[in-house]
């Protein structure tokens, strides 16, 4: 029903209660994400005319109905000439650095423009931000972060997507942040040392979490203090009073305290240790596979379920409620979110596939791995119910001349995890087919078989002819560059 201007008002809308509803700031805000004023206000661009944006997106085949379209240059592609894709798909606009028919904003250079725009979406929202970084665990955290202030804010988080961590990623998923956010939570990665410095000050977060220190990258950093010193720089960005949440349990625990104190942060700390803010006491496992896990904090105690396996998952958990405490959200909310939090696609999604006899269990961890997130996955695939457990293990990028020897080191934890059969990917894996040949051959260590493959499809085909029968639990993991999303894709076709 509408109510036109100038008639009588409704008694419903005299009602007493509803004349004391109270009004604020942020129902003043725009409901638009958008508007071609303020995008031109924001890049110094020109407005083709007057229109408003729902979401803002760089690549044409995501675009969807109401998008603002950035059409990026390249080395290899200018987004220029995918205008005509991203306007079919239901573009509201574009940022353009040259005129063109539809509507548009046209500005210098389109690069810049969405830093700009960026900086207009940090800017203008009142949300309490946190950032995430780390070696291992980041986007699960991020995610799990996201869930329980989504929860307790009744949909008014805001996020980056996928892994938009990077130069052009963090950008983008800023300028997406809609001004009536009350949380948001921003991924930041590297490769190289000053990557985070530069990401950290476009966020400027309230509360800047480091999940782990492990060596990922170090083929460019050198050494683990060096990557320690590259996680820090997401301190640098910190608004003033801000807090820094940092594994107590880790060996460069000191090290990153040091970093925070030096920007002038407080300290929040998880983990096991004795001086860790928010305190592990106990954890058992749960009827659903996970964890239940009891901690301390300095108002109190929680007990949570943890419904993603692995004691990593344990870890995560942790840096999520003392995140959560830092950023004074609902610390009841995060609990139940993380009890229902589901695995992500290529981090831990897992499959219920066809077999024969039955089913079996296809874990994916086809997106990333490095020695640490390797080691924790075999240990979770190792405390997984199972009558037979398959691994399918794809080389770690980015170690560089570390790369021989941590992958030597995993013939340990595949021993440990009791393994049927692996699949080894990837030329970086021949060290540790040897150390798996050698401990088949003495008898001591590894036990079951495994044979060493050279892409994705040669290991579908090893799995293949291997067989799976109901009761199999396959793990798949390996740095994404290796491809083994085919492998899950090809028997997630099997899903029930």
């Amino acid at each position: 029903m509408r109510w036109k201007v100038g008639t009588v008002t409704p008694a419903i809308l005299r009602h007493p209660a509803l004349r004391r509803w109270p009004i604020f700031a942020e129902d003043r805000l725009p409901l638009a994400l958008w508007s071609a004023a303020e995008i031109a206000a924001a890049t110094g661009g020109s407005a083709s005319g007057d229109f408003q944006c729902s979401g803002v997106e760089m690549d044409s085949r995501d675009v969807r109905s109401g998008d603002l379209f950035v059409a990026l240059k390249g080395e290899a592609m200018d987004g220029h000439a995918f205008l005509d894709a991203a306007f079919a798909c239901g573009a509201a606009a574009a940022i353009v650095d040259r005129p063109v028919a539809q509507p548009h904003v046209l500005v210098r250079d389109t690069t810049e423009a969405l830093r700009a725009l960026a900086a207009a979406a940090r800017a203008r929202t009142a949300a309490r931000i946190v950032g995430v970084t780390g070696s291992v665990g980041k986007t699960g955290v991020k995610e799990a972060l996201f869930a329980a202030l989504e929860r307790a804010s009744r949909g008014m988080t805001h996020r980056s997507t996928r892994s938009y961590n990077n130069h052009v990623g963090v950008p983008l998923s800023l300028a997406r942040m809609p001004a009536r956010s009350s949380f948001a939570v921003f991924e930041m990665g590297m490769n190289h040392a000053g990557e985070i410095d530069g990401l950290t000050r476009q966020v400027r977060p309230h509360v800047a979490v480091i999940t782990t220190i492990a060596p990922a990258h170090i083929e460019n950093l050198g050494s683990m203090g060096a990557i320690a010193d590259a996680k820090a720089e997401i301190f640098a960005g910190l608004e003033p009073g801000g807090t820094a949440v940092i594994p107590a349990d880790s060996e460069h625990f000191a090290q990153l305290e040091t970093a925070a104190r030096a920007m002038g942060a407080k300290i929040v700390s998880f983990g096991a240790a004795p001086h860790a803010t928010m305190r592990l006491l106990d954890a058992i496992p749960s009827a659903n596979g996970g964890s239940l896990v009891t901690c301390e904090h300095p108002t109190g105690r929680l007990c949570y379920t943890v419904a993603e396996p692995g004691e990593h998952w344990i870890a995560n958990s942790l840096a999520v409620m003392a995140a959560v405490l830092a950023a004074g959200g609902d610390l009841a909310a995060a609990g139940l979110s993380l009890a229902e939090m589901g695995g992500l696609k290529g981090r831990g999604a897992r499959h219920r596939i066809a077999a024969a006899g039955g089913q079996a269990l296809l874990i994916d961890e086809s997106y990333n791995a490095n020695p640490a997130s390797m080691r924790a996955t075999l240990a979770a695939l190792a405390q997984t119910p199972a009558g037979r457990r398959l691994a399918v293990l794809g080389a770690m990028k980015e170690l560089g001349d570390f790369g021989p020897a941590f992958h030597s080191m995993l013939a340990e934890p595949v021993a440990a995890a009791k393994l049927d059969y692996v699949v080894l990917v990837g030329d970086e894996m021949q060290p540790l087919a040897r150390e798996l040949g050698k401990s088949a051959a003495s008898g001591l260590g590894f036990t079951g078989t495994f044979t060493h493959c050279g892409n994705a499809g040669e290991a579908i085909a090893a799995l293949e002819e291997f067989g799976l029968i109901a009761g199999d639990a396959v793990l798949v993991k390996g740095s994404n560059s290796v491809g083994l999303g085919r492998v899950v894709d090809h028997f997630a076709r099997r899903e029930r």
